[in-house]
C-alpha cells in the first residue's frame, strides 16, 4: 500500500478503510454529543426539580420564622432575598444566552442526540454570541456582562456572609467556585486561553449548553446552601414554640374533701425552660407549676397568674393563665347537676386512623354505666377510659351518656377536631441535615421519624433517590446508603448530597396513607 503502483484490488480495498475509518469516527462524535445531551439534561432536571423547590420552600419557613422572630430571622430575611435576586438575575441572562444560541443552530431539545447531530454540533451558535465577530481575541458585550454576573454575584456573597461564622463555608465555596475567568495556579490557565476561550470558542453548542448549565447549578447550590444554613439549628427550636399557649390540666369541679390537683405548663410540656418562672403555684416540678386547691368548702375557686420563660434569643416570654374549679357538697348537690366533663388526653385533638385516648366522666354518674358514642369513627373501652378512632372529616362530635343519682339520663356532645399526622422527616443520625465526609456516606442509614409526636408509630424505610452534583439521580432499595459507594467517588468539600422521594411503611396507622417524607441534605465537608 506504501509504494509501488496499485492494482485496482487493493485502490477498492484502501478505499474502503478511509471510508471505515471515516463512520467510525462520526459514530464516535455521535455517542460524545449524546454524552453530553444526557449530562446536561440530568444537570438542569436536578437545578430545577430539586434545587429550586427546595429553595422555595425554605424560603416559605424564613418568612414564617422572620414574623415570629424578626429581631435574629429579619436580617437573614432581607441577605436572603437579596441573594436570590442576583442568583435569579444571573440565571436569567443564562437561560437567554441558552435559548439565543439553540434557535440560531435550530436545536429542538425535545428530539433525540442522534437526529440533532447537526444542531449539538454546530460551533458558530457559542462563538458569534460570545466573541466580537468571531474573533477569538475579542470577547463580545454578552461575554463582559456574564462575567459581571457572575462576579457581582459572588462579592455578594462574601461581603454579606463572609463575616458569618454560619455562613462562612457558603462565602468560601463561591470564593473557590463561582468564577468566570481563570484565577492563579488554574492549570488550564496554562493552554495560554482565558475562560471563555476555554469554554465557549470553536466548541459545539451541547458543550456550550452544559458549560452555561453548570454555571447555573453552582449559583443555585450556593443559594440552596445559605438558606439552609440559615434555618440550620434553629427550626426545630423555634417550630415548637412559635405559637405559645398557656395549659391548665385539671377538674373544674370537685367533691368536698376529695383531693385535687391543677397542673400549669407551657403546651410543649418541656422539663427544662431557661428562666421559667410560674406565679401563683405553690411548687413547680419538671416544668410544671403544681396547685393543691382547698376543697374542704363548696363553692367556686378561681385561680391566675403568669408562666414567664426566656426563649433562645433571650427575650422574655410572658403566658397568663386561668383557671375556675367548682367544689360541690356531696350526693345531695349531684343529683341537681346535670354537667358533664370530657377531655382528650393528646391535647384535645384526634388524629385520623389512630386510637386517641379519652377520659370522661358525668358528675355522680356510675362510671361503669357511662358510654361514649362518635359517629364515624371507632370507639372502645369503658368506665370513663375509651379509645377513639376516626375516619373522615375535619371535626368529629363525641357524646358521652350516663344516669345521674336521681335516675335522670344525662347526654352531651363535644364538638373535637380531626387531624392527619404530621408528615415524617427523613433522618441520618436523627438530623435531617448532616456535615459528614464523603467517604462517611456509605456507612450511613436512612430512617425516618416524627420528633415530638406521642403515639407509637414507626417507620421502615424502603426506598429512596439519591443525586449528587454532576450525576444522574440514583434509586435506592432499602435504607443503607452503601449501593451509593460509587455515585459518590470524586464528591469534594461542599458540595451537598440530597436524599429525597423518600418511600416507608408504617406500623400503627391503620391504613391511613403516609405523608411524603421529608428530604435529607448532607453537606460534604
Amino acid at each position: 500500500m506504501a509504494g509501488g503502483k496499485q492494482t485496482p484490488r487493493q485502490k477498492m480495498i484502501n478505499l474502503m478503510y478511509l471510508v471505515f475509518i471515516a463512520m467510525l469516527a462520526m459514530q464516535i462524535d455521535q455517542e460524545i454529543i449524546r454524552s453530553y445531551k444526557d449530562t446536561n439534561e440530568s444537570l438542569t432536571s436536578t437545578r430545577k426539580d430539586i434545587v429550586e423547590r427546595k429553595n422555595k420552600i425554605f424560603y416559605i419557613t424564613l418568612l414564617e420564622k422572620a414574623k415570629t422572630s424578626p429581631e435574629t430571622y429579619g436580617p437573614l430575611q432581607a441577605q436572603y432575598e437579596g441573594l436570590s435576586a442576583k442568583t435569579d438575575a444571573l440565571v436569567n441572562m443564562i437561560e437567554g444566552y441558552k435559548s439565543t444560541m439553540s434557535t440560531k443552530a435550530e436545536y429542538n431539545s425535545e428530539l433525540p442526540a442522534e437526529e440533532s447531530f447537526t444542531a449539538l454540533n454546530n460551533t458558530e451558535p457559542a462563538t458569534t454570541l460570545f466573541f466580537k465577530d468571531g474573533d477569538e481575541k475579542k470577547l463580545s458585550p454578552q461575554a463582559d456582562a456574564l462575567k459581571n454576573k457572575v462576579d457581582d454575584l459572588r462579592n455578594y456573597i462574601i461581603s454579606t456572609f463572609g463575616s458569618n461564622t454560619q455562613l462562612k463555608e457558603v462565602a468560601d465555596r463561591a470564593q473557590k467556585n463561582l468564577w468566570a475567568e481563570f484565577r492563579g495556579g488554574d492549570k488550564r490557565a496554562k493552554s495560554g486561553k482565558n475562560w471563555f476561550q476555554y469554554k465557549f470558542y470553536n466548541q459545539p453548542l451541547i458543550a456550550a449548553l452544559s458549560n452555561l448549565e453548570l454555571v447555573e447549578s453552582e449559583a443555585r447550590n450556593l443559594q440552596s446552601d445559605a438558606i439552609t444554613a440559615m434555618l440550620q439549628e434553629k427550626v426545630d427550636a423555634d417550630i415548637k414554640f412559635n405559637a405559645y399557649e398557656a395549659l391548665v390540666s385539671g377538674p373544674s369541679s370537685v367533691m368536698k374533701g376529695e383531693p385535687a390537683q391543677i397542673k400549669v405548663a407551657i403546651g410543649t410540656f418541656a422539663s427544662t425552660v431557661p428562666g421559667l418562672t410560674i406565679s401563683g403555684v405553690q411548687r413547680v416540678e419538671n416544668g410544671q407549676g403544681i396547685i393543691t386547691p382547698n376543697t374542704s368548702t363548696p363553692g367556686e375557686q378561681k385561680f391566675g397568674g403568669e408562666i414567664s420563660f426566656t426563649d433562645k434569643n433571650g427575650k422574655v416570654i410572658q403566658l397568663p393563665y386561668s383557671h375556675t374549679l367548682t367544689v360541690v357538697s356531696g350526693q345531695e348537690a349531684l343529683k341537681e347537676q346535670s354537667g358533664a366533663i370530657l377531655s382528650a388526653d393528646k391535647m384535645n385533638v384526634l388524629y385520623r386512623g389512630l386510637a386517641n385516648p379519652v377520659s370522661g366522666s358525668i358528675l355522680g354518674a356510675d362510671l361503669s354505666a357511662t358510654t361514649l358514642s362518635a359517629p364515624g369513627a371507632t370507639v372502645t373501652g369503658g368506665k370513663g377510659k375509651w379509645m377513639v378512632t376516626p375516619g373522615a372529616g375535619n371535626t368529629i362530635k363525641l357524646t358521652i351518656s350516663g344516669k345521674a343519682p336521681s335516675g335522670k339520663v344525662i347526654s352531651q356532645g363535644f364538638d373535637f377536631r380531626i387531624k392527619n399526622i404530621p408528615p415524617p422527616r427523613g433522618e441520618i443520625r436523627g438530623k435531617s441535615y448532616v456535615p459528614m465526609t464523603a467517604s462517611s456516606i456509605p456507612k450511613q442509614e436512612l430512617s425516618a421519624n416524627l420528633p415530638d409526636f406521642d403515639f407509637p408509630v414507626k417507620f421502615k424505610v424502603v426506598s429512596f433517590k439519591i443525586k449528587v452534583p454532576g450525576k444522574a439521580i440514583m434509586p435506592i432499595n432499602g435504607n443503607s446508603l452503601a449501593p451509593a459507594q460509587s455515585l459518590i467517588s470524586g464528591l469534594r468539600s461542599g458540595d451537598a448530597v440530597t436524599i429525597f422521594d423518600i418511600q416507608a411503611t408504617a406500623e400503627g396507622l391503620n391504613g391511613v396513607v403516609l405523608p411524603n417524607i421529608g428530604s435529607v441534605v448532607i453537606s460534604v465537608l
